[in-house]
């Protein structure tokens, strides 16, 4: 049986690595164009900006959708 800290060291690693993993996909994402999509809402002047990504939750939500349900049907 591991001990706590075991425990908590492999938890950081592995919330760690997500980060990692998560911030590497939204870099691509920039790079590709993914959060300028046609109905990305932009709000803002000179001192502040807001920017609502509605499209792209949209699609990323679809794309989510869509591998979940693909892992769900190979699994059976």
């Amino acid at each position: 049986m591991e001990t706590l800290p075991q425990q908590l060291g492999k938890l950081f690693i592995g919330l760690g690595s997500g980060m990692v993993l998560v911030g590497l996909l939204i870099l691509l994402g920039g790079k590709i164009g993914l959060f300028g999509l046609p109905g990305d809402l932009h709000f803002g002047s000179k001192s502040w900006r807001f920017f609502l990504p509605i499209t792209t939750c949209i699609l990323l939500s679809l794309l989510a959708t869509l591998v979940l349900w693909l892992i769900n049907h190979f699994r059976h």
